[in-house]
């Protein structure tokens, strides 16, 4: 229709955010009104944040009916956050960014423009990262073990800062385990990807909420979308039981070849330790497998909703069916979705 707007939903995962969130709203909003054939929404999402930040989302959507606040009743994680956010988010393009400056909203119709050339998701790529020492290493190995796990294409560089079609967003949604990672249902979803150049600005306040236990905890969730660990445990399987079986029979001929053969205690030792070790390194790469299907059978919650501002929630169930055989009217059922 002519004259019809795009509507863009803004996804923003938020954590002790009360003194940037406000920023980046209105600043985002100023960024679309120059664009005259756009329109944005925003869903906040508040992952239990230790300061007052629902506070200051629910201050953005009394004053503003476009945004639109989601308070989590505990700490889910970023991706948790950001899979409450999509399942709520309807627009034409969803744009995933950070709460606290880093992607800039300056920065937002460099990923619109190149997503409006035809792909299904674009990233931000940063030209220089202003992040510290240990979140650069942390981000390198990602970027190398997400492309080997995941199947992250060779040229493309992940970000936070991402924008995707209204078509991926439906099938990512699709996904209701208890442990997400967004990139990886991205992956899995298109390969019709690019990257576009972007600033990345330096954190206004505060520092950091990732801990190295919180990054190592998100790469494991890796583990959802290939099976590639359980097949190297099958190679390193056959290998050194092929190593072994060969220092075995070199052995037992060099016994035979010289009875007065010594046979060392330390070296026994050390291949003992090398072997055990591998095995349990093996179990453990199981056992994360079995410990993620146990909990995803014990219907662990991807997210829990506390509550909603400017959200219709609990969404209404279609509420009567006729059955065709009794002709009979199935009383109305209203059923409360606090979590997924």
């Amino acid at each position: 229709m002519d004259g019809e707007k795009t509507l863009v939903s803004v996804i923003i995962p938020c954590y002790n955010s009360e003194a940037t969130i406000e920023k980046v709203v209105t600043m985002v909003m100023d960024e679309f009104e120059k664009h005259e054939g756009y329109e944005c929404d925003f869903f906040l999402v508040n992952d239990y944040s230790k300061d007052d930040t629902f506070g200051a989302i629910r201050r953005l959507a009394e004053q503003y009916p476009t945004v639109h606040g989601i308070n989590l009743m505990r700490n889910f994680g970023q991706h948790n956050a950001l899979m409450a956010g999509l399942n709520f988010a309807d627009g034409d393009f969803i744009l995933g960014m950070d709460d606290d400056m880093q992607t800039h909203p300056s920065q937002v119709f460099r990923l619109l423009d190149k997503i409006s050339e035809g792909y299904d998701l674009v990233y931000g790529q940063y030209a220089a990262k202003k992040n510290g020492f240990v979140k650069n290493l942390t981000s390198k190995f990602n970027e190398i073990t997400s492309r080997v796990l995941l199947g992250r294409p060779k040229d493309i560089v992940s970000s936070n800062f991402w924008v995707i079609t209204r078509a991926v967003r439906d099938e990512v949604i699709r996904y209701k385990n208890f442990n997400p990672y967004v990139d990886g249902l991205f992956y899995r979803t298109t390969t019709n990807i690019a990257n576009v150049m972007v600033e990345h600005h330096k954190r206004e306040v505060g520092t950091s909420n990732y801990t190295l236990a919180k990054l190592a905890r998100l790469w494991v969730s890796y583990f959802n979308y290939t099976v590639l660990p359980l097949r190297i445990s099958f190679i390193f399987g056959l290998v050194f039981s092929f190593a072994g079986l060969v220092t075995a029979i070199i052995t037992i001929v060099r016994k035979l070849l010289s009875p007065d053969m010594t046979v060392g205690w330390a070296s026994t030792m050390c291949c003992l330790l090398i072997f055990s070790g591998l095995i349990m390194l093996m179990l453990g790469v199981m056992g994360e497998y079995i410990g993620k299907v146990i909990l995803s059978i014990n219907d662990t919650p991807q997210y829990i909703i506390r509550e909603t501002v400017n959200i219709e929630w609990p969404r209404r169930r279609r509420i009567r069916r006729t059955s065709p055989e009794t002709k009979k009217t199935v009383a109305p059922v209203e059923k409360r979705e606090t979590k997924i």
